[in-house]
């Protein structure tokens, strides 16, 4: 009789699994941002991203671009919308495989770009004045292209305050409840667009 381990005196331990059952680490395949994909496909639709990162201006010379400027921006547009606050979570994010799908070009069979590429694509590349200027009129193209494809029947405009954060005894803070900190807490200047009128 064998040993109860199962392991034989001649032989090393080999176990019987059911050869239908494959044990594998796939943690590499595994993704909690899986909702992304529906966000990116609506952005395919409408062309947002796309018609954003043609804006863009490169500021890149050479030809060695492992990721796209319109990639760069979706992986910031849809890391926000995520919930990843800061370019930090791109270390993690670019081994993503819904983010890798969400940049598209090369990142579905590689990877997406690193924290250091973002880095560089949000504090120096979307810094340049010509892609300041392509930002600020980016947020009322997009409402635009959405509104042509369908017309709102009633809009909504959320108005509200900022806080900003404050550290030892700055003249103008107070201490504020609902942020649970000392700050300063502006309202934001009311927009106008140019051919509004005010009532008298």
């Amino acid at each position: 009789m064998g040993d109860p381990t199962g392991e034989a005196k001649s032989e090393a331990l080999r176990l019987d699994f059911d050869r239908r059952l494959m044990l594998q680490f796939r943690g590499s395949v595994i993704t909690s941002n899986g909702g992304l994909l529906a966000y990116r496909e609506m952005d395919d639709v409408l062309a947002l991203t796309a018609s954003g990162g043609g804006r863009l201006a490169e500021p890149r010379t050479g030809q060695n671009r492992r990721h796209l400027l319109v990639g760069l921006l979706r992986q910031s547009v849809f890391g926000r919308l995520a919930g990843y606050e800061d370019v930090d979570d791109a270390g993690r994010l670019c081994r993503d495989p819904a983010m890798r799908w969400v940049v598209g070009g090369r990142a579905p069979m590689g990877r997406a770009a690193s924290a250091s590429q973002m880095g560089r694509f949000e504090t120096e590349w979307l810094a340049r004045p010509e892609n300041l200027a392509a930002l600020a009129d980016l947020p009322g193209q997009w409402i635009d292209t959405v509104h042509q494809r369908r017309q709102p029947r009633v809009i909504v405009l959320d108005m509200d305050s900022s806080e900003s954060p404050t550290y030892g005894d700055q003249e103008g803070s107070a201490y504020n409840g609902h942020f649970g900190c000392t700050c300063y807490h502006p309202l934001l200047p009311e927009r106008r667009a140019p051919s509004a009128r005010r009532s008298a």
